[in-house]
């Protein structure tokens, strides 16, 4: 079955930027639908955003205009540019296509 490798996670200042990056082995542009999803402690796991094959994106409410999903080309993979940081953004961060296993995440948290 073939596996997400989330990284890029760490300890960001509030109003900080973020990168995380999400790897396969596959060809990350073949995906119907993949997207990023994160759970903080005590809380259910939730859609953060998500990118189609053919680039169109959707965005949950509480990330819109800060958070950008894209895919790299040259790196084969998918992509979160985390802008202006919140301390209630901090979760671990999964990427994944629908129904597909969970992988072990990134640890996203954003404190001073």
């Amino acid at each position: 079955q073939v596996q997400f490798v989330e990284s890029g996670g760490g300890v960001v200042q509030p109003g900080g930027p973020l990168r995380l990056s999400c790897a396969t082995s596959g060809s990350i542009f073949s995906i119907y639908l993949i997207g990023w999803y994160r759970q903080a402690p005590g809380k259910q796991r939730e859609s953060v955003a998500s990118m189609s094959s053919n680039g169109a994106t959707i965005y949950a409410n509480a990330v819109k205009g800060r958070f950008t999903i894209f895919r790299d080309s040259a790196k084969n993979t998918l992509n979160l540019q985390m802008n202006s940081l919140k301390p209630e953004d901090t979760a671990v961060y999964y990427c994944r296509p629908p129904n597909s296993p969970w992988g072990q995440g990134t640890q996203v948290t954003v404190s001073s």
